[in-house]
């Protein structure tokens, strides 16, 4: 049983505000040990669950977050990005440290992609956030979303996606940008026991699999966002501040 498992660092235990997820801030060291805590509680439940294999990509801001030596020796890290790292012989995906998408009402940290330039972004006609962009590019390889952790907000939404996915709670948004969190071990005992019950998803849940050809519109907040877009070959613009594309590919549903 292989699992891949990719991290984001806005639904992490212990974060509850912007500044915390800035490199260059005091308080961001601390989220990093938090995120190899949560990521460390996910490959732990997933191989008491059952798993033989699990890969962990550092999927926030493409990298660069993780604490090496504060990862679970069990667990590989992929050397691509998450959509080339993909494949056949997984089973399943786990997500960790989720955010609900741009313009959820207490969503903690709510964006989708780029919270400065992104408005909505849709997929046949559906608003879409990043749980839904990841899980769509695993149902290429048609592997099942099993878990999710991040606030209450992005748990929510993973549930109107994907189904009975196991999730674990570990804050509650207050508006955007501040959270109650949940107590540090109670939230590392609830990823670890949702990715343990996880595994037994893995012959029943199925992946999330929007119908072929996929049309993805993109709305920007300024026009002249949209026009950076818009030079880009296979990419129509629709008005002002929209973008589209088709595709029949999972993989190739970003801008």
């Amino acid at each position: 049983m292989k699992i891949y498992i990719i991290t984001d660092l806005e639904g992490i235990s212990g974060i509850d505000s912007m500044d915390m997820i800035q490199k260059e801030h005091e308080r961001y060291k601390y989220s990093i040990e938090r995120l190899m805590a949560d990521t460390n509680a996910a490959i732990d439940g997933a191989y008491a669950g059952g798993a033989t294999e699990v890969v962990v990509l550092d999927g926030h801001g493409g990298g660069g977050n993780f604490i090496p030596e504060m990862l679970d020796k069990r667990a590989e890290q992929p050397r691509k990005r998450f959509s080339q790292s993909l494949g056949d012989s997984f089973d399943a995906l786990m997500f960790i440290g989720t955010h609900a998408m741009a313009g959820t009402l207490n969503g903690f940290l709510d964006h989708t992609q780029d919270s400065k330039k992104w408005y909505n972004y849709y997929v046949n006609g559906r608003k879409t956030g990043e749980i839904g962009q990841w899980a769509i590019m695993g149902a290429q390889y048609n592997l099942p979303v099993i878990m999710v952790s991040g606030d209450e907000a992005a748990c929510v939404e993973a549930k109107q996606f994907l189904g009975p996915v196991e999730c674990a709670v570990v804050k509650y948004g207050r508006g955007r940008n501040s959270a109650d969190l949940v107590d540090p071990d109670e939230a590392l005992e609830r990823i670890r026991s949702a990715a343990k019950r996880s595994i037994s998803l893995v012959e029943k849940i199925k992946p999330y699999k929007p119908i072929l050809p996929l049309d993805i519109r993109l709305e920007l907040y300024r026009s002249d966002f949209c026009d950076e877009f818009a030079l880009k070959p296979g990419i129509e613009r629709l008005d002002a501040r929209t973008v589209r594309k088709v595709s029949n590919n999972y993989l190739d549903i970003l801008f």
